[in-house]
């Protein structure tokens, strides 16, 4: 019974850890931000509680389609000063969004992790939920309106 519930809780890590992986390196095929074509609003994300100024910090700008499936409507990387990256999302279309952040502490743009399967690097997402597992796009989402939008993040 005992090596039964190991071998689950080790699956279900492995599991989580290849989702995490996969949608991080997916988000990650492009840092640069995409332009849409039509004036929209402006998005600043602030990250305050980075363990360390090493690497830089990886944002995803993203809809309930692309969510963990790959690179995001627009992405973005910035460097840590003193704990803390802001990047900003510009031309954004009304809609609902949520955004994924990543502190990629080694610099080889992918979320690394330990061998019991918990990740090594720092990652978060819009509304700060507490969660356990891989990232839900509806803890994690909001809407894009009239206003620009100032959203912190915490790992």
């Amino acid at each position: 019974m005992k090596s039964t519930i190991h071998k689950l809780i080790k699956n279900y890590r492995t599991l989580v850890s290849k989702t995490l992986v996969l949608s991080i390196v997916l988000m990650l095929v492009s840092t640069l931000g995409f332009a849409q074509e039509a004036k929209g609003q402006t998005i600043t994300v602030t990250i305050e509680n980075a363990k360390s100024d090493d690497g830089k910090i990886l944002v995803s700008l993203n809809t309930k389609d692309n969510f963990m499936k790959g690179a995001g409507v627009q992405n973005a990387a910035s460097e840590i000063k003193d704990g803390t990256a802001t990047i900003t999302f510009e031309n954004v279309q009304p809609g609902e969004y949520a955004v994924m952040v990543m502190h990629d502490a080694n610099g080889n743009n992918k979320l690394d992790f330990e061998a019991n399967g918990m990740p090594k690097e720092s990652y978060g997402t819009s509304n700060n939920p507490r969660s356990f597992g891989p990232p839900n796009y509806d803890d994690a989402k909001f809407n894009v309106d009239k206003e620009d939008l100032k959203l912190s993040i915490r790992f």
